[in-house]
């Protein structure tokens, strides 16, 4: 039975220190390494692109929405009132 063992052993330490192994698991850091740069910079440019509609496009909206409010509270004056002829 140690002679099983042994050649377990063998085999097993001569796989783990194999080329293909070692390329495998340097292809596997190299791909997490750039998974997660990816990741940061997806996250800034998320970042990035909330801030700006905040900034920018909320305003307009809301400014947009006040227009037309006031607008149809012309419409409504103007139909109680009777417009000028």
């Amino acid at each position: 039975m140690s002679s099983d063992a042994g050649i377990l052993s063998r085999l097993s330490s001569s796989v783990s220190e194999s080329p293909v192994v070692y390329k495998g698991k340097k292809a596997a850091s190299d791909t997490a390494f750039v998974a997660s740069k990816l990741l940061k910079s997806t996250g800034k440019a998320a970042w990035i692109v909330g801030t700006t509609f905040l900034v920018l496009v909320v305003p307009l909206i809301i400014e947009m929405d006040r227009e037309a409010q006031f607008n149809e509270l012309e419409l409504q004056q103007a139909s109680l009132l009777g417009s000028p002829k």
